[in-house]
């Protein structure tokens, strides 16, 4: 029987980057992984795949509409759907045999089938064919990751009928897209069928659009969509769908009942209503592996479990469903078990919306610190008012930064804008060394730059922007 170090189930960001890290540390680590690839939902069916798509649909958008503004002429531009899938799966294979070259690179054993622990130390893994094979480890770590949140009633095709896998490989823009959910996965794909030229409308339970978003942030990102032409339906819920005809009939009731139905007519439907984590068929019941009850693996702050051995991290624990919160969970646990000082700072995983204008957030928002009683003061700067942003066009949005009104303790920075996904860095770092306001506003930024933005709105906590 092989017998390892460490054996991780789930090759996706938390698993690859947790075994990655503990052969580092000169662990005998191997891999279970059910997919034929490695990489999980984010690299195959996730992350990757819809930031292609999301990059080269904001291309055919900006060609279309903004180079004529900047005396770029190219006629108007056409889309090759089956040209940009291909562009998009390109990218999906060259990260997963990244993941495989790494595995390689670092000796990690990897074993491809369905894994489920039979006892402490002990880890079954059986093929597609049927075969099975027993594998002995000092440490299990639980990386399944998540699934796709199914609607009661509603059967999801693929076709018609989509979870996030399906709106990444459709195989013709719909006509008219009605999208279940208004977080992050449906309005991100919402917008890349919206530039190719579908018809998009959102439906929303809740009376707002991206739960946990800082509200200000949110309300003015739905009226700059809605300028872009996506349709929100708010406090309002998908009933049924009727399959029977050449569209799709949805069935959309006033989310609090007792209103009239309205019948929307659409050629695919999306549901994102969310994820939840993949920890049924791994043996966890039979082992008494302790689950909360939204199926999450509860572990203490060392990621152990109630059974001795048996680890978990990623989206099969509580918390943000985040590939790089996995990630450093995963590096986290791989050092706890080297004897190191593995730790993740929860306050401080940044949050990414990769629309356009995009959304980067991390910390606190306004309505965590009034629930919380702490009292703050905000800072705000427009990119309006930014000469990068102008100059590029792209002047939709705004920074805002809550800091500790006693002692100025940078406490949650929000950004709506262009390339938010890349300056909410800044305020991770500044947060995570526990940097005040004044810190960033007396940082030096370059000009002319889109950060600039940032220091200006570190500048406004104590009203003293310059440029507004």
């Amino acid at each position: 029987m092989p017998t390892y170090d460490l054996i991780i189930i789930g090759s996706g960001p938390g698993g690859y980057v947790c075994a990655i890290r503990a052969a580092q540390l000169g662990m005998k680590t191997a891999v279970v992984e059910k997919w034929a690839t490695f990489g999980g939902t984010c690299l195959n069916i996730g992350c990757i795949p819809s930031k292609a798509m999301l990059h080269a649909s904001e291309l055919y958008e900006e060609a279309g509409h903004r180079f004529a503004q900047m005396g770029i002429n190219t006629g108007k531009p056409s889309v090759d759907l089956a040209a940009l899938l291909k562009y998009k799966d390109a990218n999906v294979e060259a990260n997963v045999k990244g993941v495989a070259f790494l595995f390689k690179k670092n000796k990690i054993e990897a074993f491809h089938g369905t894994g489920r622990i039979v006892a402490p130390g002990r880890v079954e893994v059986k093929a597609e064919n049927g075969e099975a094979q027993m594998l002995e480890t000092k440490a299990i770590v639980i990386a399944t990751g998540s699934d796709v949140a199914r609607l009661p009633g509603i059967d999801i095709d693929e076709q018609r009928v989509v979870s996030s896998t399906g709106a990444l490989a459709l195989s013709k823009v719909p006509q008219k897209l009605l999208v279940v959910g208004a977080g992050i996965i449906g309005l991100e794909l919402g917008s890349v069928w919206r530039r190719l030229g579908a018809a998009v409308t959102i439906v929303e339970f809740l009376d707002h659009i991206l739960p946990g978003i800082d509200t200000e942030i949110a309300r003015t990102f739905q009226r700059i969509q809605e300028k872009q032409g996506i349709a929100f339906k708010l406090s309002s819920k998908v009933a049924a769908i009727d399959p029977s005809g050449k569209l799709l009939k949805v069935k959309v009731e006033p989310a609090a009942g007792g209103g009239p139905a309205e019948q929307i007519e659409a050629d695919v439907v999306l549901v994102a209503i969310g994820r939840v984590p993949y920890t049924d068929g791994l043996g966890l019941e039979a082992l008494g592996v302790q689950r909360d009850n939204r199926g999450r693996v509860v572990v203490d702050p060392h990621y152990r479990t109630n059974v001795a051995g048996v680890y978990a991290i990623g989206d099969a624990i509580a918390g943000p469903m985040l590939a790089h919160k996995a990630e450093d969970e995963g590096i986290a646990v791989a050092e706890l078990l080297a004897g190191q000082a593995g730790h993740v700072n929860y306050d401080v995983i940044p949050n990414v919306v990769y629309t356009f204008p995009q959304i980067a957030s991390v910390g606190k928002t306004e309505e965590e610190l009034k629930l919380a009683g702490v009292a703050y003061a905000v800072g705000k700067f427009p990119f309006a008012a930014n000469a990068r942003a102008r100059a590029n066009l792209a002047t939709d949005g705004f920074v805002k930064i809550l800091a500790d009104a006693k002692t100025d303790r940078v406490l949650g920075v929000h950004i709506l804008g262009p390339d938010a996904e890349a300056m909410i860095a800044e305020a991770a770092i500044a947060m995570e060394f526990g940097a005040a306001s004044e810190d960033i506003a007396r940082t030096c930024h370059a000009h002319p730059t889109l950060s600039e933005a940032v220091k200006e709105a570190a500048l406004a906590v104590a009203k003293r922007a310059i440029n507004m």
